[in-house]
């Protein structure tokens, strides 16, 4: 029996749940078809799924034919939730990407599109509802080659013309097509594996209409996984039982696991469950290709790897939004303690303390995921908590290089280290390399100052909010060995790169970035000159309108400060008829760039934990030297001299 893990992945209200229902009832691992909107759905059993109707957590089934073992992960649709949608990404084999064929392909569709392009997963598409009025094959299939890729190709009739198709995708194949051989299912296979196609199903999840054909073509077109020879595995998800037990989920890659098995440092895995929707059976070990959840892991997150696995890339899709909790007085500690556990399951909520103004802060995508928040809190934890307004979370740039010096020598202590800060491309986070030579730096030393630059979140000199799209290379330095000790590189390193920011603030070269929507406005005609001026007085860009019968689709960028409300005045202005899709497309230039750094008024030197000052030695006494006279006390010469 081939064995797969396959993700259910798609625009919210897609059907993909219900698909995930239709497979299982097909294979007949269901004996009644539940329905979401009826609230019985059997991959949407928290009851907070059930109220809304959407899927808010990632969920596994089992889907199994005489052929085919499928682990069917459920993820959720809405964007507030797609983090969880790209934790489960990093263990399959194949994704199931699920398009409505009303609504074609959204901006969140496309997405998806490009984080399976990340994670470079070979995709089966699924449309669904096809039983819409005003649909056809031939319509949904031209905008799947025009939106997502031209090789997107209809699986559902495998006559001459698909030959030919899959042919012509691949140069060896189509000398083999026109030589008059035939194409064997091995070579097809492959080519799906390796993205080269994408085959595309028809149907109406809800009627089970085209489930049985799209369940002989996983069958049939699917390659199974192959393992890793050492003990390998990677976690996609953190979540708690009823009884609040810590369930570390994730996929075998290579060997096996077995239970009481030293996992983490001083952490054992008790139990090994096999998860069938809330079901679950305790295994004494599983192997390669297999996906269960396990209890006895603190200190498991997502995207860990295990074994000879590395971790997963960092997540495309971050938070935009901060919000601070009210919570009620005496309970301070339980609503930390609370969220601390939503953390755990989600460590993009970035919950913080701040001892100072005595407030709790967290980060979210939007304003649905807020309210799931609050009212998980008031579930779970029996706390009723409100959110203040949220404030945009920016980012900042540089946009020339510089190198950049720190030093810190107080009495018996001495290190110096001297960095290239450089403009990164965009979306590219922080990256740091070394290219300092061991005849210059000691090996262990510089593990110490690689260590300590990926140990903390560099903050910009702007706002002090979080760096990003930059390079950091370490290129020289000195130590002395009789006084450097532990921590002297640490210290040296962090005010090194606050140094090298300074300068570039001086010479005007930091930027203020914020996050960008891409939109897809929907609209009457006849609100087309309203919508366009709405959107250029909120700083947008928009493509040009494409009109067909009474409605204007309108698509483009604007910034989230300004288009987060939007929604609320779109359903007014156009009494109900207008529809707004917001997807958050990354960072860029703040359009009010002055305005955000005055009213933010941050003092870089003020800020002690992050100071770009340096501490020299002289007269038998440590002294600060403050950063733009750094390079006049510097005791390892600049490999790029300053102008």
């Amino acid at each position: 029996m081939k064995e797969l893990t396959v993700g259910m992945i798609a625009h919210v209200d897609a059907g993909k749940t219900t698909l995930s229902e239709a497979l299982l009832y097909e294979a007949g691992n269901l004996r009644k078809l539940g329905r979401v909107d009826k609230g019985d759905a059997f991959l949407d059993p928290d009851e907070l799924e059930k109220k809304r109707g959407i899927t808010i957590f990632s969920h596994e089934a089992q889907v199994t034919t005489a052929d085919l073992k499928l682990t069917l992960l459920d993820t959720p649709g809405h964007i507030d939730f797609a983090s969880q949608t790209e934790e489960v990404l990093s263990v399959l084999d194949y994704a199931i990407l699920v398009i409505s064929a009303p609504d074609g392909v959204t901006s969140f569709t496309k997405t998806l599109w490009h984080l399976l392009q990340k994670y470079q997963l070979p995709v089966f598409i699924f449309v669904n509802k096809m039983d819409a009025p005003d649909v056809s094959v031939k319509s949904v299939s031209d905008l799947l080659q025009k939106d997502l890729d031209s090789n997107c190709i209809d699986f559902s009739t495998e006559d001459e013309s698909w030959t030919e198709n899959i042919a012509t995708t691949d140069e060896a194949l189509l000398d083999k097509y026109l030589g008059g051989e035939k194409l064997t299912d091995e070579e097809v296979q492959a080519l799906i594996k390796e993205r080269k196609i994408f085959p595309v199903y028809f149907g109406s999840a809800l009627k089970l209409s085209g489930i049985k054909e799209f369940l002989v073509g996983l069958t049939k077109w699917t390659i199974e996984f192959v393992p890793k020879q050492e003990f390998a595995a990677r976690v996609f998800k953190i979540s708690h039982d009823e009884k609040g037990e810590r369930l570390t989920w994730l996929k075998v890659l290579g060997g096996k696991l077995a239970a009481k098995t030293e996992l983490l440092s001083g952490e054992k895995v008790d139990q090994i469950r096999d998860y069938d929707g809330t079901k679950f059976q305790v295994l004494p070990e599983i192997k390669a290709g297999q996906v269960a959840a396990v209890t006895g892991l603190k200190s498991s997150y997502p995207g860990q790897g295990l074994g000879k696995e590395a971790d997963a890339p960092s997540a495309s899709l971050q938070p935009v939004l901060s919000y601070r909790v009210n919570y009620p007085a005496d309970q301070l500690s339980e609503c930390l303690a609370a969220l601390r556990i939503l953390e755990d399951e989600d460590p993009q909520l970035h919950v913080t303390w701040d001892e100072h103004l005595q407030e709790i802060h967290l980060q979210v995508m939007g304003e649905i995921q807020l309210e799931i928040l609050q009212q998980l809190l008031q579930d779970r934890f029996g706390l009723a908590v409100t959110f203040d307004e949220g404030s945009i979370l920016y980012k900042e740039t540089i946009t020339k290089p510089i190198e950049a010096v720190g030093h810190f020598e107080p009495l018996r202590h001495y290190s110096e280290v001297h960095f290239l800060l450089e403009p990164g491309p965009r979306d590219s986070g922080v990256v740091f390399e070394n290219k300092c030579s061991l005849e210059v730096l000691d090996k262990n030393w510089q593990h110490q100052i690689m260590t300590a630059l990926a140990s903390k979140e560099h903050l910009g000199v702007l706002t002090g909010a979080p760096l990003t799209d930059v390079k950091i290379t370490l290129i020289g330095g000195r130590g002395s060995n009789v006084h450097t000790v532990g921590g002297d590189f640490r210290e040296a390193t962090y005010r090194g790169v606050r140094q090298g920011l300074m300068e570039l603030k001086m010479r005007q070269a930091c930027k203020l970035l914020e996050p960008w929507y891409s939109f897809r406005l929907e609209i009457p005609t006849s609100q087309v000159g309203h919508a366009l001026n709405d959107i250029q007085k909120m700083k947008g860009t928009f493509d040009e309108p494409e009109t067909s019968g009474e409605l204007t689709t309108i698509t483009g960028q604007a910034p989230v400060s300004e288009m987060r409300a939007y929604a609320n005045s779109v359903r007014s202005y156009t009494h109900g008829a207008g529809h707004l899709e917001c997807v958050v497309s990354g960072y860029q230039a703040c359009h009010n760039a002055t305005e955000v750094i005055a009213e933010q008024d941050y003092d870089p030197v003020s800020d002690l934990a992050n100071t770009p000052n340096s501490v020299f030695c002289s007269h038998g006494a440590g002294h600060t030297v403050t950063w733009d006279q750094v390079p006049a006390y510097v005791q390892y010469p600049y490999e790029f001299p300053l102008n």
